[in-house]
């Protein structure tokens, strides 16, 4: 599957304002900007990521290896919110090619596949509290509706987090066979297939 420049949801979250041409405008850079995420952007990623996990789980999701790989093979199931320049919250996904995750679904990418797993949404602790997560997680979703063999997306995640997927439309499918050292997770998925009508109405504006 190539699902490879289908980003219709990937531009600036607002307009700029308008510059008089006789003002010259100070910067360029768009005060907020989501986007998908390069290997450039790897270390700022994995920065976020860090500090978001280390301190409340003791391990990432993926290491910075993994963030660079991840974002080489398939930085179209990636997505970046920026604020003037600064990275503030991400996503990062691969396509999985099973029912369920296992534990090879942590490294690898199955380019036939047609469910996305997403490893990881984290946000700058700075930007916390103010709703980023939700609305990246909201704009992620639509934006994997316009991929047309994309059918589902999956997760797992510590227990205290189900309730705040459940939220973005995510529901339970049990115990999950993956595990990372002593932690131990709950998978689940949210349907992508079956939005027809808004693949057609919202997907090639």
């Amino acid at each position: 599957m190539s699902v490879v420049g289908a980003q219709p949801f990937i531009k600036p979250m607002q307009s700029s304002p308008s510059v008089s041409p006789g003002i010259q405008r100070r910067h360029t850079l768009p005060a907020s900007e989501v986007r998908p995420l390069n290997t450039q952007d790897a270390i700022s990623v994995f920065e976020i990521e860090r500090e978001a996990f280390i301190s409340v789980s003791g391990e990432c999701p993926l290491h910075l290896d993994e963030v660079r790989h991840f974002l080489t093979l398939c930085p179209e199931l990636s997505m970046g919110w920026f604020e003037e320049g600064r990275l503030v919250a991400f996503i990062i996904g691969s396509l999985w090619d099973q029912d369920r995750l296992a534990t090879e679904a942590l490294t690898l990418h199955k380019p036939c596949g047609s469910t996305v797993h997403i490893h990881v949404l984290a946000v700058h602790r700075t930007f916390r509290q103010q709703g980023k997560g939700p609305i990246l997680m909201w704009r992620y979703l639509q934006y994997l509706r316009c991929l047309p063999n994309v059918r589902r997306a999956v997760l797992m995640c510590e227990d205290f987090l189900i309730p705040f997927y459940r939220k973005s439309g995510f529901k339970v499918l049990g115990r999950c066979a993956v595990t990372v050292a002593n932690l131990t997770f709950t998978e689940m998925w949210y349907p992508i297939s079956g939005h027809a009508y808004m693949r057609r109405n919202s997907c090639h504006r």
